[in-house]
């Protein structure tokens, strides 16, 4: 009986690279997958990021034509950029308009409202304005703008953010469009909270939530730092892609503003000043996570109101992101886990650093073991109060007795090897070697015999030994010749005198100036040694990673 084996896998493809493939944006291909029953179905990936095979995709959009012709999403989205041009968000909200009331705003020409309504007639309203969405935030994206939360950092958020109750009340400070906001969560029950200082932005992420179905959402206008519409509201979860390096956040007017708890950021750390925010606006046992910059994490500027986070116990974790994963540059992010206790024994006494940076944005968010470790407090909070996850996911994870006993072989092979190399040296016969007949360096090159390298003078002829001649170079006569009044050393090649000797005696010379400069350099790399060794030993006897013998 012969065996067929089975036909080898073709190659996998995500919903991004399908909608790529078929000039159209994600949620058009999620809308597809909802009303199509014969759309290929996953062959690889997660619930939350299906991979599909690429030739069973190719033959469905084939059969149905699609990415064959204009669509009408793409036809409506170029007519909003042919008339709105940079003011695309005054085009969406015209559009958000008529979709919510049924007459078109003044503004909105009669061929886009036309659009509109066909395009609704068979998506629905709901689609439309999520699809005009993600057009509007991978268009900005590709400009490299951070007006917009990736979708990459809203996955990321939204699988740290885990399971939320449906009675929970969500809030962000800084919502944009909504999509972070209405991401989070079940799409009806929890209440969902918002403010924006755009009101383009706010207007349409209030009308965005109205027609996707987020019942009792609310997104008002305004500066969140400036002027809170939310003074009195208490969340269980905050969630925000904060505005990022902005040192006009209105630090002078806030200076004993009561949410500075932790401390008052500097005009330099706005980020820090919605951190806090953040955490004000946060119920006994609610949560935040907020998507911040790396440099967060050890600039000096913020090192006090780091330690207080981490003093009090309140940041519990955080997460350093795959690089890629924020809208407009490659630069790692961090999001930040914070957690308000219920009573002071709540605190954590720990705090976990998840270290994702090297893996794929769009791959898998659960961290191995190697990846993550539980720091204490008192382990964070020295001189520097560095949070940068990588430095003790790989600190926690490191062989400590193997990597101190090669350091004691090196240690120990050097300092053998060195005292081998110091040369025997006899008592001399008399004066210096330079008190004799000596000649300039000057001389030797005029006569041919030497020429200037970098740094020092070397032999160009075999009647003088290049090691006697920089050994002579370095004598305590030419180095005070070289040495200024004011303690400056530099070396006065030309004007540098050394002995006059026949190459026999000189090549006796050079070669202890040459064991000299061998050992020299030896013992610069024991020194080295000793001081990484015995900074190993210190740190890895404390951390219990290492214990005396006996």
């Amino acid at each position: 009986m012969t065996h067929t084996p089975a036909p080898q896998a073709g190659p996998l493809v995500t919903g991004s690279e399908i909608a790529r493939l078929a000039g159209v944006t994600r949620a058009a291909v999620s809308n597809w997958r909802r009303r199509y029953d014969d759309f290929p179905t996953p062959r690889g990936g997660g619930a939350n990021s299906p991979l599909f095979d690429l030739t069973e995709v190719r033959a469905w959009l084939d059969k149905q034509r699609k990415g064959q012709e204009v669509s009408v999403e793409v036809q409506l989205w170029q007519a909003l950029r042919g008339v709105y041009g940079d003011d695309m968000l005054g085009g969406l909200v015209h559009v958000a308009r008529l979709l919510t009331e049924g007459e078109a705003p003044q503004e909105l020409p009669a061929d886009i409202a036309r659009l509109v309504r066909n395009l609704a007639e068979s998506d629905g309203a709901a689609e439309v304005v999520s699809i005009l969405a993600e057009r509007f935030t991978e268009s900005v994206r590709r400009t490299g703008s951070d007006q917009v939360t990736s979708s990459r950092v809203i996955r990321a958020v939204s699988h740290f953010a885990g399971e939320v109750a449906p009675d929970a009340t969500l809030f962000d400070p800084a919502c944009g469009i909504g999509s972070l906001l209405l991401a989070i969560g079940p799409q009806q029950s929890p209440r969902r909270c918002g403010q924006e200082s755009d009101a383009r932005s706010a207007t349409f992420a209030q009308l965005r939530a109205d027609l996707t179905g987020h019942v009792g959402a609310g997104i008002v206008r305004g500066d969140s730092l400036r002027d809170d519409q939310w003074a009195d509201l208490k969340a269980d979860l905050v969630v925000c892609d904060p505005p990022v390096g902005e040192s006009d956040w209105g630090r002078e007017d806030l200076l004993l503003d009561p949410r500075w708890e932790f401390g008052t950021p500097s005009r330099a750390e706005g980020e820090l000043a919605w951190l806090q925010h953040a955490y004000a606006h946060t119920a006994p046992g609610g949560r935040v996570l907020m998507v911040l910059p790396a440099s967060v994490a050890y600039r000096k500027a913020g090192r006090r109101i780091r330690a207080e986070l981490v003093r009090r116990g309140v940041l519990t974790q955080i997460t350093a992101l795959p690089s890629g994963t924020a809208a407009s540059h490659a630069l790692p992010v961090h999001l930040w886990h914070l957690r308000r206790p219920l009573t002071p024994r709540d605190a954590v006494t720990s705090v976990r650093m998840v270290d994702l940076a090297a893996g794929d944005p769009e791959g898998s968010l659960e961290p191995a073991p190697e990846q993550m470790a539980d720091v204490s407090l008192i382990d964070l909070l020295d001189d520097a109060v560095d949070l940068t996850p990588g430095r003790h996911v790989g600190d926690s994870h490191r062989d400590y007795a193997a990597e101190y006993q090669t350091l004691r072989r090196q240690l120990t092979e050097q300092a053998r090897h060195l005292a081998e190399l110091l040369p025997a040296l006899a008592a001399g016969e008399g004066p210096s070697s330079l008190d004799g007949p000596t000649v300039s360096v000057a001389d030797l090159a005029r006569a041919g015999l030497v020429e200037y390298g970098d740094p020092e003078p070397v032999s160009i002829s075999d009647q003088l030994d290049t090691d006697y001649l920089q050994g002579f170079l370095r004598s305590g006569a030419n180095t005070r010749r070289s040495t200024s009044t004011s303690g400056t050393f530099r070396l006065d090649g030309k004007g540098a005198r050394i002995p006059q000797m026949d190459i026999t005696e000189q090549r006796r010379y050079g070669a202890a100036f040459r064991a000299l400069q061998e050992f020299e350099e030896l013992a610069r790399s024991v020194a080295e040694l000793s001081r990484d060794a015995a900074i190993l030993a210190r740190e890895g006897l404390g951390n219990g990673a290492l214990a005396p013998e006996g």
